[in-house]
């Protein structure tokens, strides 16, 4: 849906055109799965499918939202917003608003809005289509209420409206790579201080393409894995007497396989060997370029499916099979369960390999997965 076509849809339902057209983009991470909540260093980059949210201001201080996804029309007094008061896809919009208020935004004079929300951005692929709807939103809703938040403040907004309102407990890297990317680039985004460093990706001179696979296997993230990813992570931190798994590096590896047990063990090991990998990505790329990195985004896989465990046979089966074929890495993406995969491949494979991928899955007798290629894109915009 385009911007135009979002503001006729905005007119449709409440009988005036918006007052403007807002867009955030969904993100693949290219490498650094479930180190962003441990302090640690990740390295998204936004992708050209984006969710937009058309708004309009209102004479009352009520909230209204409707959406292309839910024929749910949902109503809310600004002075009634709170994390309890909010369900299921509402959570996300209306989450936001209220946190606004938390990071110390006077909402006591704000007018009321019309939101109308339509996204591009596959639900439940791992492609963070919640946080392009929190940062849309974010965006959107500080311009005209005039709140004059950074884009770093609003990439909180956005993870505390996900923890608190929806219930999800992720880390801040996917609101970061939704308001903070550039195109063409990624964003080497160290967890821990916040601190954000774009960095030129060279997909395109390279000539490579980044496949996506969806299986269709759904997750979500305020189930119980990934809470209980986090958790194991949390009690790995306390047993070496740290603050957060950030605070250790490979040379505390044996130390920890000795004080650990098994399960625990390996759930700290993902995380200080993905730090790692992180750390070793930007580097390889700015010396030897995106042809080079493919060994750390297979490890990567290794490590999430073997010592996080939070992959699925779709999964590993999209990864094998562009491997074979001959991509040049690739992994699983997102926080896991379900969702997709990615693999760095040279552009004129990416039909054979994306074929390879639907004749693998038909043959295991798996739903037919969706494939699709995506290039690196700028973050949240207005965009009429």
């Amino acid at each position: 849906m385009t911007a135009s076509s979002v503001s006729q849809e905005f007119e449709k339902h409440v009988g005036h055109p918006p007052l403007g057209v807002w867009s955030a983009p969904g993100r693949v991470n290219l490498i650094g799965e479930h180190t962003d909540y441990n302090e640690g260093f990740v390295f998204p980059f936004a992708i050209d499918r984006r969710t937009e949210v058309a708004l309009g201001l209102r004479s009352d201080r009520v909230i209204r939202v409707a959406t292309a996804f839910s024929p749910e029309v949902v109503e809310i007094a600004i002075d009634d917003l709170s994390p309890d008061a909010v369900e299921g896809w509402s959570a996300y919009p209306l989450g936001v608003a209220w946190a606004l208020g938390e990071f110390g935004a006077d909402l006591s004079g704000v007018p009321g809005v019309d939101l109308y929300i339509d996204s591009k951005v596959p639900v439940g692929a791992g492609l963070s289509s919640s946080a392009a709807i929190e940062s849309s939103v974010a965006l959107a809703l500080d311009e005209v209420w005039g709140l004059g938040l950074s884009r770093e403040t609003l990439a909180r907004v956005g993870q505390l409206a996900e923890n608190r309102a929806v219930g999800a407990p992720t880390g801040i890297m996917d609101q970061s790579a939704s308001l903070l990317a550039h195109a063409d680039a990624g964003v080497f985004l160290d967890c821990r201080s916040l601190d954000a460093e774009v960095i030129p990706l060279g997909f395109a001179p390279a000539d490579l393409a980044v496949l996506i696979v969806d299986t269709h296997v759904e997750h979500a993230h305020a189930t119980g894995g990934y809470a209980a990813r986090r958790a194991s992570c949390e009690a790995g931190a306390r047993a070496l007497g740290v603050d957060s798994l950030r605070d250790l590096d490979i040379d505390d590896l044996p130390r920890a396989e000795a004080e650990l047990d098994d399960e625990t063990f390996r759930r700290v090991r993902h995380i200080i060997t993905e730090n790692q990998r992180v750390l070793d990505t930007v580097r390889t790329l700015r010396l030897e370029g995106p042809g080079a990195i493919g060994a750390l985004l297979d490890a990567s896989h290794v490590s999430m499916r073997d010592d996080f465990e939070i992959s699925v046979p779709q999964l590993d089966l999209a990864v094998e099979t562009a491997q074979a074929e001959g991509a040049v890495g690739a992994r699983m993406t997102g926080g896991g369960f379900g969702g997709a995969a990615i693999a760095l491949v040279a552009v004129d494979r990416v039909d054979a390999i994306a074929a390879a991928v639907h004749e693998a899955f038909a043959a295991a007798g798996y739903r037919a997965p969706t494939t699709f290629t995506v290039s690196p894109s700028e973050g949240a915009r207005r965009d009429v």
